[in-house]
């Protein structure tokens, strides 16, 4: 038993918080793979030191059963037994050598093997705000896809393979951060799940004390005070002597007799005064962006905007590349995605080979993918694109190269003062919000530093199918395009004129399940002076 109590004392101190470096584990299922591994040797050392402590207390048992067997000869005739000679030797000995072996035995740790996996292991764990950003990546997908908490709880998503549940801590742990982030909405949302699932008869360490402390001021903060009064009652009826929940009580019925004795004193209407006392309740939180309801209404598959007849002007073809030498006895797939801004998909444009190239060469150089600051032009991380992207040369590979040339020869553009290929995965609610590609006229500097002008076009590369999720969306036009591994899909951000296509403003949707894996390239202005010349009307 001591053993068993050091090891679950050590156990505890390595899971709680340590310093690390934050590595956005969250933001891609590259790295979170890793993470995968890393528990299932984890479970193998656990298994193994399970198996040793089970070995000791096997030799443990089997000594106390032949002690118990001998003593309880000795104990009925102690005279008689001790008057054999040898008897008496073996009790010397038992008693000076054998019982301090057996002390040894008890006290012997076998948790050390364990114990220095978990510590050299322990430093590629995700940290708090890992954990912080997988929870709100969670409530961004509840948010963008409409789901409700009881959907999300029971794991009913579509195309899932390995179907999970959450538990009655987990919702609680997700109203709680929440919580942190005064996110009362969610707070509400989630705490009200725990507390469902614990009704339901689940089982659970967490408590409906602690479930209904947080509801309760989380329904206050939202202005429902006769819900927020109701649940504190809940709460003081499993637990009288709760302090806050007391103080709260009498603040609350304080609120509500001001409000009736400010009521009496006008001549309202009892229809009114309901209306007028009852704060409105809150959704979720405003935020900074302004066509957010059109964004997450793409994603979903919702609002469209193109037209029977718009659609009609859109087509499928053979494409030579303006009759490319390379490509006139083998042309390419190419089809019409959107009219305005004309957007074309490639199909079958990259192998699997290539995919797998691509992605093997960048998931070392994995990091927070970055975007450009208009104020500084130097990149820098961005709440509002979760991912992980590395960046490729054409002299690292001939692949890289050969794909390079391959982007050159499709669009007629020329990719050598272009940015470098960027490769990015998309793990959990990984996104990137409406945004433009090219530097508008209020960010001069957003590319000083490259030297080759403004982003004149984009080509994207899909190198994974998405099982729901994931689409690339114009919230300008009502444009969802959906991934399709093998594909690319090719827009320019400038009109002839050098002027910024406004309405190729664009988001990659939250991944709501599986695994996105993209890569794309910026091309620039420089180069292409003869190769898309400019035109006299600034919107051509």
């Amino acid at each position: 038993m001591a053993s068993i109590k050091i090891w679950y004392a050590l156990v505890l101190s390595f899971l709680l918080p340590h310093s690390y470096a934050h590595t956005d584990f969250f933001t891609s299922i590259g790295h979170m793979t890793d993470l995968i591994n890393t528990e299932k040797d984890l479970v193998t050392s656990l298994k193994d030191y399970i198996k040793a402590e089970e070995s000791k207390l096997e030799q443990i048992k089997k000594w106390a059963e032949k002690l118990d067997q001998l003593t309880n000869t000795a104990t009925k005739d102690p005279e008689g037994f001790l008057g054999h000679p040898v008897n008496a030797f073996k009790l010397m000995k038992r008693l000076n050598t054998e019982w301090g072996e057996l002390e040894n035995l008890v006290l012997k740790d076998m948790s050390d093997g364990f114990i220095s996996n978990m510590t050299i292991q322990r430093q590629y764990f995700p940290n708090d705000e890992d954990q912080a950003g997988a929870a709100k990546a969670l409530l961004r997908l509840q948010d963008t896809y409409n789901l409700d908490t009881d959907t999300l709880s029971r794991g009913n998503l579509p195309g899932v393979k390995h179907k999970s549940f959450l538990t009655a801590e987990d919702c609680f742990e997700l109203g709680k951060i929440a919580y942190t982030e005064a996110d009362y909405y969610h707070t509400e949302l989630w705490m009200e799940q725990a507390l469902k699932q614990l009704d339901d008869g689940e089982v659970s360490t967490v408590d409906k004390v602690s479930i209904l402390d947080y509801l309760s001021y989380a329904v206050y903060q939202q202005g429902d005070l006769d819900k927020a009064m109701m649940l504190t009652k809940r709460l003081l009826e499993l637990d009288p002597e709760h302090q806050r929940a007391n103080g709260n009580l009498k603040y609350f019925e304080y609120i509500m007799s001001k409000e009736k004795e400010a009521n009496k004193s006008t001549t309202k209407t009892d229809s009114q005064t309901d209306n007028e006392t009852k704060t409105k309740k809150k959704g979720p939180s405003k935020d900074y962006l302004p066509e957010r309801q059109k964004y997450e209404m793409l994603c979903r598959g919702e609002g469209l905007k193109m037209t029977p007849w718009r659609q009609k002007k859109l087509f499928c073809r053979y494409y030579d590349g303006n009759q490319n030498p390379k490509y006139i006895l083998g042309p390419v797939k190419q089809e019409d995605e959107w009219d305005k801004p004309r957007i074309v998909r490639f199909l079958e444009i990259i192998s699997d080979e290539e995919i797998e190239t691509v992605k093997e060469l960048a998931k070392p150089r994995l990091s927070r993918a970055t975007v450009h600051d208009p104020q500084t032009g130097k990149l820098t991380t961005a709440h509002y694109r979760v991912s992980k992207s590395a960046w490729l040369s054409g002299y690292e590979s001939p692949v890289i190269s050969r794909i390079n040339m391959r982007i050159q020869d499709l669009t007629g553009l020329d990719v050598s003062t272009a940015e470098e290929l960027q490769v990015a995965n998309y793990g959990v609610g990984g996104q990137y919000e409406p945004h433009f590609d090219f530097g508008r006229k209020d960010e001069p500097d957003a590319f000083k530093e490259l030297g080759t002008g403004n982003r004149i076009a984009t080509w994207l590369f899909y190198m994974s199918d998405v099982s729901a999720g994931g689409a690339t969306v114009f919230p300008e036009v009502g444009a969802s395009v959906w991934p399709k591994k093998g594909t690319a899909v090719f827009w320019y951000n400038l009109f002839p004129s050098g002027e910024g296509d406004y309405s190729t403003r664009h988001a990659a949707c939250p991944v709501l399940v599986g695994n996105k894996w993209v890569s794309n390239k910026w091309i620039h202005e420089r180069g292409q002076e003869f190769r898309r010349q400019c035109t006299l009307s600034e919107l051509e």
